[in-house]
Parts: structure tokens; sequence; C-alpha cells
């Protein structure tokens, strides 16, 4: 879209670059400047993600981590400029038509995902109240779930004629509690392991991860775009909303997703308690209790249909996430196999 008007708007932020655009496209927050210096993408964002996120992106380049799309100075060394309450910042416009298949992406993609976290990557002292009040939350809210779950199956077994829902309900009862109470065991042993540590690891997650968000130039390399929601965190923080999208299909075996993972870990290995806590949080079941506690509690003629299919789709969901949980809970019996092997060799050739 060409426009006389956004012309006018954006004179004054590019002033700041001494660009004078000549041609602009609109994609909605961002912004496609023709200029008599080249191609670039201007990027609105709200003043209040806006310092902290350039505040990341400043300390990832000191860091020597340069895979996140450059960000161009003003004039003055401003990374922003503050017009009618946005924020805007300038970036070179990426041609993103580099030719590759989507897993060889999506493995890039991975392997500068694991390279940021290791860059970022610092202890920090942690508080162990707080650490015991989030594992009590935890705990409390996981056996609220097992008893709306236990509750409501009385319910539907009480029924003369169970509703399509009921009896769908009935029939996934018993993997739906599985993976709650794997989940919970899971957290027990991770809080087990955890409770007299004084540390734990964070790194800067980029908060938006998707192959959207990561773009190549013409050589092929690739580049993170879209930072915004960048801050310290878990490095699950970056993995579970990914690998929840990744998931959330038919029914499939997804060896892609265990591939991508165990690619990341290559790079960036998980310490013993972040696997513990990351399967916790990926077995949890919670879109398929959500589905069930809506249609409890919705009053009078409830669409079965609708309803049905949804509770389909989560249960779909929960076995998806229950084969990649399998297999990573597989490789880890056998890497501490292989580690107590190795302990023993080490210690019998030394007897």
């Amino acid at each position: 879209m060409h426009d006389s008007n956004l012309l006018d708007t954006v004179a004054p932020i590019l002033e700041h670059y001494q660009l004078k655009a000549q041609f602009i496209e609109n994609y909605g927050s961002i912004l496609k400047i023709y200029s008599d210096k080249g191609i670039f993408a201007l990027k609105q964002i709200s003043p209040t993600v806006g310092t902290d996120f350039i505040r990341h992106v400043h300390f990832l380049y000191q860091k020597g981590f340069n895979r996140i799309v450059p960000i161009y100075p003003t004039m003055d060394g401003r990374y922003a400029v503050l017009h009618q309450n946005n924020l805007y910042y300038l970036m070179p416009w990426m041609t993103n038509d580099y030719k590759e298949n989507r897993q060889q992406k999506n493995h890039q993609l991975f392997r500068e995902l694991a390279r940021l976290h290791t860059l970022s990557a610092k202890e920090v002292t942690i508080n162990k109240e707080e650490r015991m009040e989030h594992y009590e939350k935890s705990i409390a809210q996981l056996e609220k779930h097992q008893e709306f779950l236990d509750g409501f199956i009385d319910i539907c077994e009480r029924q003369t004629y169970m509703s399509p829902f009921e009896l769908l309900f009935c029939l996934y009862y018993n993997e739906i509690s599985q993976a709650l109470r794997f989940s919970k065991a899971k957290l027990e042993e991770w809080f087990e392991k955890t409770q007299d540590d004084e540390k734990a690891r964070m790194v800067v997650t980029h908060g938006k991860l998707s192959s959207e968000h990561f773009l190549y130039d013409n050589r092929g390399y690739g580049y993170f775009i879209n930072f915004e929601k960048a801050a310290y965190g878990s490095p699950i923080h970056d993995l579970l909303p990914y690998l929840s999208r990744t998931l959330n299909t038919g029914p499939k075996r997804s060896d892609d997703a265990i591939d991508l993972l165990f690619h990341y870990f290559k790079y960036f290995p998980f310490k013993a308690d972040e696997r513990l806590l990351f399967t916790s949080y990926l077995a949890y079941p919670i879109p398929a209790i959500e589905i069930v506690e809506k249609y409890y509690r919705t009053q009078g003629a409830k669409n079965e249909y609708k309803y049905v299919r949804k509770l389909q789709q989560r249960y779909w969901y929960l076995k998806n996430t229950e084969y990649v949980v399998m297999r990573m809970t597989e490789f880890e019996k056998q890497q501490q196999e292989s580690e107590a092997a190795a302990k023993q060799a080490k210690e019998g050739a030394q007897s």
C-alpha cells in the first residue's frame, strides 16, 4: 500500500536517520521503506516494552551474539525514536527468500536459540521462600485439578444416559489423570532435587520463538526478529510455547519435534533440575482439563458437537506431548545408565 499520508507521517522519524522515503509498503506494525539509501524495515512498538527490549539486544551484541537483525542507531546514537506516543526502530529489510527445507530451517533456529541461551546464561541467587511458595501453589493446583476430574467422572457415571461429551470424557479420564500424576511426580522430584540449591540458571529468552521470527539474508544466514518480549528467565520459557504450538495438531508421532529438542540440547544441555521442570510442564494436561471445566460450568443446553470436537483435539495434543515426554525420559534413562556404566568401568580399572 502506497500512501502519501504515510510518507508525511514517517518523514520526521526518518529524518533522525537522515533518510528520505520514496515509497512505503504497509505491513501493519512494520513498514517497508524504499529510500534514497536502500530498503529498510521500520517497526512500531509500544514505549512500555521499548527500553527493556533495546537493553537486552544491546547486551547480546556485547556478548558477541550477532544473529539478531541489526537495529540502526539514529544520527545522535539512539536506537529508537519516540514519535506521537509510539517508539520506532529501524532495521535492514530481510529478503527471506533463501530456499531451505523447513526442518533444516528449524535446525538453524534451534541452534541459534541454544547459542543465544549459552551466551546470555548466568547464575542467579534464588529466594528459597519464593521457590517453596511456587512449589506449594503448583502442587495445590495439580491436586485441585485431580479432585475436579474425579468428581466429574462420578457425576458422569451416575447418569442413566451420558451425553456424547461425558461418554468421551470417561474414555479419556484415565489418560488425563495419568498425565496429571506424571506431571506432579516430576514436579515433586524437581523440588526434592533443588530445595537446597542457592542458585538457578537464567538466560535471555526471545519470548516469541517462532520460525516466522527467524529470517534469512541473501547468504542464507538466519536472524531473529521480534525481540520485544525478550526477558531474563528460564530457557524453558522459549521451548514450551514453541512445542505447544507444534504439537497442537491431529494425532502424530512428532519425531521432528524430538529431533529439534535434541538438536538444541546438543548445544545447550539442560541441567537435571531444568529437565524435570520442563517435563513436568510439558506433561501437564491443562488444555484437556480446561475444556472439561468449561463444559461443566456451562449452564443450560450445551453444544455437544463443539465440545466433543474440542475435547478430542485436546486429547490428541495430550497424546502428542506424551510421545515427546516419553522419548525424552527414555533418552535420559539411557544417558544415566551409560554414565553409571562408565563410572563402574573407571572404578574397576582403578582397583
